[in-house]
């Protein structure tokens, strides 16, 4: 089953300035035990574009679609048999990365 695991920064707890060591570790075993699919760090929110074509013409807005002091840092993609293996990496990857983790499964 794939997971989408979300990396929620956090603007008031940053965490610890440099993690990508360890998370170049993590993900190198990721890969090893067969559960990687895909990874990436995200650029700071005000890099963002939110664009809304719900109307008569596209609307692009600067920034994120919400403001809010959490915000979506990185994402994995893992391949796992089970949500208690999605959840025991998840622990592990919230050590590594010093940031809380979303789980959420794909449809």
């Amino acid at each position: 089953m794939r997971y989408l695991v979300s990396v929620i920064g956090d603007r008031e707890n940053p965490g610890s300035a440099d993690r990508r060591p360890a998370i170049s570790e993590f993900n190198e075993r990721l890969m090893a035990e067969g559960y990687w699919v895909f990874a990436g760090g995200l650029a700071d929110t005000d890099t963002a574009t939110v664009v809304d074509n719900r109307g008569e013409q596209a609307v692009f807005s600067d920034g994120p679609f919400t403001e809010s002091k959490e915000y979506l840092a990185g994402v994995w993609v893992w391949e796992v048999p089970d949500l208690d293996v999605a959840l025991k990496l998840a622990s592990e990857a919230s050590k590594v990365c010093d940031r809380k983790i979303e789980v959420r499964p794909f449809l």
